[in-house]
């Protein structure tokens, strides 16, 4: 009788350990996500400045093309084109590869912490 006694406080105490570890990886899980929406902020802050970058950047092709306005003006600005879409669609190609990529994060702890609670409560 007592071992079973000590048994069900071992197992009582182990589940309440898993629910504690628990508990604490979600809230270090939250603390991450807050962290990654703020720098997602930033990142649009910055994706915000490279586009005004790059808006200059397409001013001074323009005046690449109408400077050779009398000369190759339609080779120009087909060749100055097609080189900024090739560049943005390889680098909007990467951004969505990397963010499809990125994992929850403490997903497997969780689950894990999750199974290992309800089995010390059986």
């Amino acid at each position: 009788m007592s071992q079973e006694n000590l048994l069900s406080s071992i197992k009582g105490l182990a589940s309440t350990g898993a629910s504690i570890a628990q508990t604490r990886l979600e809230l270090l899980s939250l603390d991450v996500q807050i962290a990654r929406s703020k720098f997602i902020s930033l990142l649009v802050m910055i994706i915000s400045a490279l586009f005004f970058l790059f808006f200059g950047l397409v001013m001074l092709a323009l005046l690449i093309v109408i400077y050779s306005w009398e000369t190759d003006r339609m080779m120009a600005l087909g060749l100055l084109t097609g080189a900024f879409l090739s560049v943005g669609l390889i680098l909007a190609f990467l951004i969505t590869q990397s963010l499809r990529k990125m994992p929850r994060l403490f997903e497997a702890s969780i689950t894990e912490l999750a199974k290992d609670r309800e089995a010390f409560s059986k």
